[in-house]
């Protein structure tokens, strides 16, 4: 496990708490990983955040919803149709594992890619496109 992850969890639980309401989290450890499974509200909007932490990488999603739709999603998963963004048609099997950061809007159907994002990053990114209202 990265031993930062701690501290780095604890970062973004302090700063979620400044940003989201009802912050609920798990932090789940073993000695290879450690998970943050983390939500809260945004106004009418609900934030999902999953960090893994790695002694060999950091994998992330960061997703909003409104309702069941997905306003956005940062994620840096191996996902098919961003591997072929980057890399073109054939990229599925040579790149198959590869984490490519990216961008998900309008409940999945646009894809845009971005450079690795983090959570701090990610509240900015958060504050300054979605309009925080409450819900009517």
């Amino acid at each position: 496990m990265d031993t930062q992850a701690p501290e780095y969890f604890a970062d973004v639980i302090a700063l979620a708490r400044t940003v989201l309401s009802d912050v609920d989290f798990i932090i789940d450890t073993t000695p290879a990983r450690a998970i943050l499974r983390l939500q809260g509200q945004y106004g009418v909007y609900r934030v999902f955040i999953v960090e893994l932490c790695s002694s060999t990488c950091r994998k992330y999603r960061y997703y909003v919803l409104k309702d069941t739709w997905v306003e956005a999603g940062f994620d840096n998963s191996p996902d098919p149709r961003a591997l072929q963004l980057k890399y073109g048609p054939k990229a599925s099997k040579t790149h198959a594992n590869e984490l490519v950061p990216h961008l998900h809007r309008a409940d999945k159907t646009e894809l845009y890619l971005t450079e690795a994002v983090d959570f701090k990053y990610f509240t900015v990114w958060l504050t300054e496109n979605l309009q925080k209202t409450s819900a009517a």
